[in-house]
């Protein structure tokens, strides 16, 4: 057996979950150390890289790898995690079109560099990100950037829906994940769904009857990289805010930019 495997993680599971899903169709390794490299947030599904056995010990050599994804982008909605869960705010739309799109996309290849998500694990002063967030202290730290490579994105496709469907599709990611009861997590009890599910039922109320637009990108991006930060840059770009409204991992491994932007994966996992 290979020291390294690739699982496909569901919306709504962590990757520890993913872990143990995959442990239990494998009753020959439940002795075995399994770490991932290269987290995927609850609201991302897609390729997560496990690490087996004594593999676990060189977990940072797989740190640097590159990805790409699939990722759609709601627009005309902001939201403070820069995924669907998140408390929800908007504006004005602004009426996106495929050349915008395209130009807008353009502008963002080669090195990137943006904020953090507050809701990341970025250690800040000794403590991840996310805390500082929950405990309202972002007013005491200076919220660092990613410095990171962006080797293409590419529009796929642009569409306009309606709000109702979202609020819909939205409900239901948010309920795919397990209730997390753990005392020591209590600082933003359960992703905060319940001010999230109140959050966007407001929303829903406000665009009720309304059309909003979504586009689907793909991205191939260097280690790092958020999607839930590319997303809303994206859409700041555009003139308007941006939300990632879903995030597919396809490919983990090293990729190589040539000129004239050709490029291939020299390894893939």
């Amino acid at each position: 057996m290979k020291p390294y495997t690739v699982v496909e993680k569901a919306v709504g599971e962590t990757p520890l979950e993913a872990i143990k899903r995959w442990r239990r169709s494998q009753p020959n390794i439940t002795d075995e150390p399994i770490a991932y490299a290269g987290r995927l947030d609850p609201m991302a599904s897609g390729k997560l890289l496990l690490l087996i056995g004594d593999e676990c010990k060189k977990q940072e050599e797989y740190h640097g790898l590159d990805k790409a994804y699939r990722f759609e982008v709601l627009f005309g909605t902001e939201s403070d995690s820069g995924d669907v869960l998140g408390l929800v705010d908007w504006q004005k739309p602004v009426t996106v079109t495929e050349k915008s799109l395209k130009a807008a996309a353009k502008s963002l290849l080669g090195n990137l560099a943006l904020p953090y998500p507050r809701f990341s694990s970025k250690t800040v002063a000794g403590k991840p990100l996310h805390l500082w967030t929950l405990e309202n202290r972002l007013d005491e730290i200076e919220i660092p950037t990613a410095h990171t490579k962006l080797y293409g994105l590419r529009l796929l496709g642009l569409r306009t829906v309606s709000a109702d469907a979202v609020y819909r599709e939205v409900k239901e990611k948010i309920e795919t994940i397990s209730p997390i009861t753990d005392e020591s997590k209590a600082l933003g009890a359960d992703f905060r769904r319940k001010d999230v599910r109140l959050s966007w039922q407001v929303w829903h109320e406000h665009h009720k009857g309304k059309a909003v637009q979504i586009a689907t990108l793909e991205a191939i991006t260097s280690s790092g990289t958020y999607i839930r930060a590319l997303a809303p840059e994206l859409a700041r770009r555009l003139g308007t805010n941006g939300l990632a409204y879903s995030i597919h991992r396809t490919e983990i491994g090293r990729y190589l930019k040539l000129p004239f932007g050709l490029g291939f994966w020299t390894k893939r996992f």
